[in-house]
């Protein structure tokens, strides 16, 4: 079941995605993002060591590495 987020702001449902990208260094990354349908690279869990939070001007999700 993918992981999924509901906006306090909108009431809408988001989905975490990951990605496999090259910079332009040369260096590959995984990068996350919340989307609002399902699509390829859905997640059923948060990546070890992040939160959720939520953008309160938008209403987006974003993810954020937890303080130590």
């Amino acid at each position: 079941m993918p992981y999924s987020v509901k906006s306090n702001k909108s009431g809408k449902t988001y989905y975490l995605h990951s990605k496999n990208v090259e910079l332009k260094s040369g260096l590959k990354q995984t990068i996350y993002y919340f989307a609002g349908t399902k699509g390829e690279g859905v997640l059923d869990k948060l990546p070890e060591g992040y939160e959720v939070m939520e953008n309160s001007r938008t209403g987006l999700p974003m993810l954020r590495r937890i303080k130590k």
